[in-house]
C-alpha cells in the first residue's frame, strides 16, 4: 500500500468510526422522542422504496426531501439516512456513469447544504462520506458485474470456439482419411478389376499363361490394396497420433507406378522440363495422387492405351500435366460437356489435395481430343506449411 492510501486511510477512518457510533445513537434518540413528524416522515419514505424499481428517481427524491424536512426539524441524523444510502446505491448499481454523477452529486450537495445549516459541523461531512461510499459500492458493484458478465460471455465464446475448431479438424480428418483410401486404395483395386477382366477373356481364349499373368497381376495388387489399408486402419486405431507413420508416396516412386500401369496394359512416357531438384514432402506427395489418380482414370475410362506425364520444374512452382489421347466420355469424376454433374470423387479430392497447398487444378477434354490434367503446385506454401 502507497503512501497516499495510507493518508486517505487514516483521514477516512476515524470519520467513519464516528459516523458508526453516532448515526445509529441518533436514529435511536429520534426514534424515541415520540415526535409523530419523524414517524410519519420515515413511514412514507421507506414505504416509497418498494417503487424503486420502476421509478428510481422518484423515490430518490422522496428519501431526500423526507431527510431535509427532519433535518430542519432538528435530527441530525434522520431516520431516513439509511434509505438515502440505499437508493442511491440502488441508482449506482442500475444507471449510467453520467446518471450516477447527476443523481449523486445533487443528492450531496443538498444534503451537505441542509445539514450544515442545521447543525453546523461535521454533521455534514460525515453524512456526505457515508453517500459517496454507498455510489462509489453501487458503481463498484456494478463494474465487478460487468466483468463476470464479460468474462462469461467470453468463455462461452472460447468454448463455443473450441467446439467449432474441434469439428473442424473432425471433417478436415475425414476428408483426408476418404482421399487416402480413394487415392490408395482404390487405385489398386482399379488395377485388380482390369486385370479380372483380361483374365476372363484368356479364359475364353484357354490363354494359360496369360491367364497366370493376369492372376499375377492381380495378386500383386490385392496385396498392396490390404498393405495400404492396413496403414490406414492403423493410423485410425493408435491412439495420440498427431501424423502419418507410414511413407508418404513421392515423386521418387512415380517409375515404380509407371511399371504398375504397363502390367495392365497403359504405357505412360514421363517427360521432366527444368532441372529437377527435391520438393517438399507435401508437394511431392500432392503430386504423386494427383498423376495416380488420373493415370487410373484413364486406364479404366479412356479406351487407349497410351498416356504422358509432363512434369515441368519452375523457380516458385512445381508444375504437372497428364494427358491422354482416349475418347470424350464420361470418367469416374471427370466431367465432359455432356456429363456437367459427375458421381466420382477423383476429380474432388485432386482439387481439395492442390488447393490445400494452394494451388490450382483444371481437369477436362483437350483440344485436339482425349483428356487433360493440369496442375500447379507452389513450393514456398509447403515450405511454410510445412516448417
Amino acid at each position: 500500500m502507497g503512501r497516499q492510501e495510507l493518508l486517505l486511510l487514516s483521514a477516512v477512518t476515524p470519520v467513519v468510526l464516528f459516523a458508526v457510533v453516532t448515526i445509529p445513537t441518533d436514529i435511536r434518540h429520534a426514534l424515541s422522542s415520540h415526535r409523530p413528524l419523524i414517524w410519519l416522515v420515515s413511514a412514507v419514505v421507506y414505504a416509497a422504496l418498494v417503487a424503486r424499481g420502476r421509478f428510481p428517481l422518484g423515490t430518490v427524491a422522496v428519501a431526500v426531501i423526507g431527510s431535509v424536512v427532519l433535518m430542519a426539524d432538528g435530527t441530525a441524523y434522520p431516520p431516513t439516512l439509511p434509505a438515502v444510502f440505499y437508493v442511491l446505491y440502488s441508482v449506482a448499481l442500475g444507471a449510467g456513469p453520467g446518471r450516477t454523477l447527476a443523481v449523486g452529486v445533487t443528492v450531496k450537495a443538498t444534503l451537505l447544504c441542509t445539514s450544515l445549516i442545521t447543525h453546523p459541523g461535521i454533521t455534514g461531512f460525515v453524512i456526505l462520506l457515508w453517500a459517496a461510499l454507498a455510489v462509489t459500492s453501487g458503481s463498484a458493484s456494478q463494474s465487478h458485474r460487468g466483468h463476470v458478465a464479460e468474462a462469461e460471455k467470453r468463455a462461452r465464446h472460447a468454448e463455443q470456439s473450441r467446439e467449432e475448431e474441434a469439428n473442424r479438424r473432425v471433417t478436415e480428418e475425414r476428408l483426408r482419411i476418404a482421399r487416402e483410401l480413394h487415392d490408395a486404395v482404390g487405385h489398386h483395386v482399379a488395377l485388380i478389376s482390369v486385370q479380372a477382366g483380361a483374365l476372363a477373356c484368356t479364359l475364353d481364349d484357354e490363354d494359360l499363361s496369360q491367364a497366370r499373368e493376369s492372376l499375377a497381376h492381380i495378386q500383386r495388387a490385392s496385396g498392396e490394396a490390404l498393405e495400404e489399408l492396413r496403414l490406414t486402419v492403423g493410423l485410425l486405431r493408435e491412439p495420440g497420433a498427431a501424423e502419418p507413420t507410414e511413407p508418404v508416396p513421392g515423386l521418387d516412386q512415380l517409375e515404380e507406378l509407371i511399371r504398375s500401369f504397363a502390367d495392365v496394359g497403359l504405357r505412360v512416357t514421363r517427360e521432366v522440363i527444368g532441372q529437377v531438384r527435391p520438393a517438399p514432402e507435401a508437394v511431392e506427395s500432392t503430386a504423386y495422387r494427383v498423376i495416380q489418380e488420373s493415370l487410373t482414370n484413364t486406364r479404366k475410362h479412356a479406351g487407349c492405351g497410351t498416356a504422358v506425364v509432363r512434369l515441368t520444374y519452375a523457380p516458385g512452382a512445381l508444375g504437372l500435366a497428364v494427358e491422354d489421347d482416349g475418347a470424350p466420355v464420361a470418367r469416374s469424376g471427370r466431367p465432359t460437356p455432356a456429363d456437367p454433374a459427375p458421381g466420382g470423387h477423383g476429380i474432388v479430392g485432386m482439387r481439395e489435395r492442390v488447393a490445400a497447398l494452394g494451388g490450382v487444378l483444371s481437369a477436362g477434354p483437350r483440344p485436339g481430343g482425349g483428356y487433360r490434367v493440369l496442375a500447379e503446385l507452389p513450393l514456398r506454401a509447403a515450405r511454410i506449411e510445412g516448417s
